[in-house]
Order: structure tokens, then sequence, then C-alpha cells
């Protein structure tokens, strides 16, 4: 798969709301004490199995995620609060084969320069519950993250965890090449994903980091 036109929007929350969301076994991921919270649009493409051509009508579509960092023993990864998607077959499939938190949204991502405007409208949970309407893009070059910096502990995550009904985790692996990172600028006008996930957003601007491009792998999903 391929994501592009995509930005990292990050806060630092309350750790238990965060918290009495995890199923047993896994445990926030902190970074210098803090726990954050991340929105994260972007364009999905060219998604399919290995080795097989990908049907642009089924593979292209925006898709936002709200998440967090957890860790399960040894092993850091993410974990989503909401993901938000323009395909029926992926929300579907997603939420059957990898016990993930998918919806139906009407979306729209237009180009604006080097920047875009994005669009994400849950379906059937009512106009304010579940909105993002902004515009975001880059705002100088491309730069790789420093290790042990924030930028490096919140984009370096090679795996996603999620739970089935019964609770027992499950752990799925990706892999791609390091995050082409630029600093970027965001205007909301309106954002209501943080809220239909039961956090509240600090009244601060966000850290921000814009990638144009990634090539993505991933695995099917084994027990954590």
């Amino acid at each position: 798969m391929r994501w592009t036109d995509l930005l990292f929007a990050h806060w630092p929350v309350d750790p238990e709301p965060l918290r009495a969301q995890l199923p047993a076994g896994l445990e926030l991921d902190l970074y210098d004490g803090q726990a954050w919270l991340g929105i994260v649009p972007f364009r999905m493409s060219d998604v399919g199995p290995r080795g097989l051509p990908a049907v642009p009508v089924l593979s292209t579509f925006p898709e936002v995620n709200v998440r967090t960092y957890v860790r399960h023993g040894e092993r850091n990864g993410v974990w989503f609060l909401s993901l938000d998607a323009a395909s029926p077959l992926t929300v579907a499939g997603a939420r059957v084969a990898f016990h993930l938190p998918y919806f139906l949204a009407d979306m729209s991502i237009e180009s604006r320069g080097d920047g875009v405007a994005y669009r994400s409208e849950r379906r059937g949970q009512g106009e304010a519950t579940a909105l993002l309407d902004m515009t975001y893009g880059p705002t100088g070059p491309v730069r790789y993250a420093e290790p042990g910096s924030f930028e490096a502990w919140s984009t370096d995550r090679l795996r996603l965890f999620a739970a089935d009904s019964a609770g027992r985790i499950s752990r799925t692996e990706i892999r791609h090449a390091r995050w082409p990172l630029q600093p970027a600028e965001a205007s909301f006008s309106v954002e209501t994903l943080s809220t239909a996930a039961g956090i509240e957003l600090p009244p601060i601007a966000p850290h921000l980091t814009f990638a144009r491009r990634l090539d993505v792998r991933g695995w099917w999903p084994k027990r954590a």
C-alpha cells in the first residue's frame, strides 16, 4: 500500500481516559512521561495483496485515524481509537480480519498547492459527532527524525495492536523506509473525532509533521 499527503497532528493528553480504553495486557507508551493522542489524515492507494495488481476503484481512498501509543511486553506499537475510511470493503474487511475500529465515512481530499483540503464525516453518527474539516501542508524541506526525538518515537512504529471482542490481543507487523518528514502547518475548521473517541484535547497548538509519500508492506495479524 501507499500512504500520501499524510499529516501527523499530536497533542499531549490526560493518560487516564486512554488507559481506560486499553485491554488487559497493553500499557500506554509515554514520551518523557507524557501520553499523546494523534490524528492522522492521509490518502491510501495501491492497497492489495502482495504480487497482485491493485484495483484503482477499490484501492484508493481517504482515511483518517485517531491513535495513541502502547507497549506489550518488550514490543511497542500503535493503538487505534478509531479509523474512518471512504471504502466500504476496507471497513468491513478490517473489522473482521484485524479487529480494528473502522467506520465508514463520507470523505474528500483535494490538492491545494503543496497542501490539501481534507474533510471526513462519519456515516450514521450525526454531523457534529465525528467530523474533521481542515487544511494542511508542508512548510519546509524533508528531514529524517533524529533517534530519541518525539518525531522518531511517534512515527517509527512498525506494528499495531488490536483486540477482539473477548479481549485477546493481536499484533500486525508493517515495514517501510524511514519517514520523509517535513515541518507542517494546519488549520482545523472542525475536529470532533477526538471527542467521539472519548478524549478531550488541550487548548494548545498540536505538534505537526507532514509526509508526502511512504510505501508500506503489512502482514496478517498474529496473537500477541
